[in-house]
């Protein structure tokens, strides 16, 4: 009898190095954004009610490394996004590229047949391994959208969205 698309468990669309380049592209484009904020507007510009850009990137950094981290590892952490990143956009980026280096690292420790196992990131976030990851990617685009208004708002010209170089 023939699987159905829902008892696949083995079928891949791509594969992990693909969609590893796939979000590392997306966080060559989040960082491209975080670059064009005026410094001060990177920690104070808010657009009705919503928090600064800064705010959202540090839910962004409190999300990957550390949900990788749980995904390898095993252990739960309870997930915080008010690390201190220092005051400048300068120590966000610095922050911005380990991270980049660390998620190298860390997928690297994924084997292939985790990415459907059934886990609760956070404590508190159930779904597979690949869910997850791909929410970590959504959660992300949502922000720099966010961020794309920012910037228009302040009349800068942002990062074309398809530029993921």
């Amino acid at each position: 009898m023939e699987k159905t698309i829902n008892e696949q468990t083995t079928a891949q669309v791509i594969t992990p190095v693909q969609f590893l380049e796939h979000y590392q592209g997306h966080r060559k484009l989040t960082r491209k954004l975080i670059e064009a904020f005026p410094e001060k507007e990177f920690f104070e510009h808010s657009i009705g009610g919503m928090r600064p850009f800064a705010e959202m990137v540090k839910e962004l950094l409190a999300i990957a490394v550390p949900g990788l981290t749980e995904i390898v590892s095993g252990k739960t952490e309870d997930f915080d996004e008010h690390r201190d990143y220092g005051s400048t956009k300068a120590g966000f980026l610095k922050k911005w590229d380990q991270d980049t280096e660390e998620i190298i690292k860390l997928w690297a420790q994924i084997p292939l047949e985790r990415y459907q196992e059934h886990i609760k990131l956070f404590g508190q976030y159930e779904g597979t391994v690949q869910s997850s990851i791909l929410y970590f990617i959504d959660n992300e685009i949502h922000h720099r959208g966010q961020g794309y208004v920012y910037l228009r708002s302040l009349n800068i010209e942002p990062p074309f969205f398809y530029d993921r170089n």
